[in-house]
């Protein structure tokens, strides 16, 4: 969790803690508003020490319990303030992962020069179907959300409009063994690794493969992509990153500079995806 977002939420629970004190009837004690709104005393300790994100919800029923229903809408966009930076996928996948899916479309449709770092899978702009399916599955199964799976998979798969198009570059750098990882089937794996070699030599992507044995300057830690330069979308277990600020995008700019010097291109990347093709076939 990022400091500025921690900060902003630290502000909220202070804002909370303000409503709670300023109620026109009086002030509330903790315990008196926890019994208020049905909860344990514990959620509006953490709400207020900034230990806890609160849900819309939330902050709705604590102004109402607090008499400042009109504190509200202020309340609302200063959650909307820091959610728009660290989405948790409790929330995102609330609703399905189709909006997910909408949401990076729209992202990279905006976008002219895209880089992107991957250790853990294929990206989802050069999955195919099947790839997709079981990738998407997995997901829902680990966040126990809505199983919209298809219409995740066509969502992914309209994203893939934008290698056709003119005026886009993708530079797209994969670690070798996300070549071999089974997050599918060793099927699914295999025309996933066709797929690959026929995106080399695509006059819109750039594709890299980082081998096993190079020497890195730094550890392959999480995937990422950086959206000309100006923002940078990462993902963690409980959440996903957009970045904007200065400091962030250029962090991940030298950290994606180290991979692609790394990596090996043309002829030595399809080389290294027919080795892995070849070793599924002997399994």
């Amino acid at each position: 969790m990022s400091t500025d977002y921690q900060q902003a939420r630290e502000a909220l629970g202070a804002r909370l803690r303000e409503l709670r004190l300023t109620a026109p009837d009086g002030r509330l004690t903790g315990t008196a508003l926890a019994r208020r709104l049905g909860w344990a005393n514990s959620k509006v300790s953490k709400l207020e020490h900034g230990q806890q994100t609160a849900t819309a919800d939330d902050l709705r029923r604590w102004a109402e319990a607090c008499g400042q229903p009109e504190s509200y809408q202020e309340l609302r966009a200063r959650l909307a303030g820091f959610e728009s930076h660290v989405r948790s996928w409790r929330r995102q996948l609330a609703g399905g992962h189709r909006p997910v899916q909408d949401a990076h479309n729209d992202a990279q449709a905006k976008s002219t020069v895209l880089r992107a770092w991957e250790s853990s899978w294929i990206v989802g702009v050069l999955q195919t179907p099947d790839y997709a399916r079981a990738v998407l599955t997995r997901s829902a199964e680990l966040h126990q959300s809505p199983r919209d799976i298809e219409a995740a998979v066509r969502s992914r798969m309209k994203r893939q409009e934008l290698l056709y198009g003119s005026g886009r570059r993708y530079h797209i750098i994969l670690w070798e063994p996300v070549l071999r990882s089974l997050v599918c089937s060793p099927s699914v794996l295999a025309a996933q690794l066709d797929r690959l070699t026929g995106i080399i030599g695509m006059d819109t992507v750039e594709l890299g493969i980082v081998p096993l044995g190079s020497s890195l300057k730094v550890p392959p830690g999480i995937g990422f992509w950086i959206y000309d330069e100006r923002q940078v979308v990462t993902e963690v277990w409980h959440a996903e990153l957009w970045l904007d600020d200065t400091d962030s995008v250029a962090l991940y700019l030298r950290t994606w500079t180290t991979f692609h010097e790394a990596a090996v291109y043309d002829a030595d990347a399809h080389s290294l995806i027919t080795a892995a093709r070849r070793a599924l076939r002997q399994r």
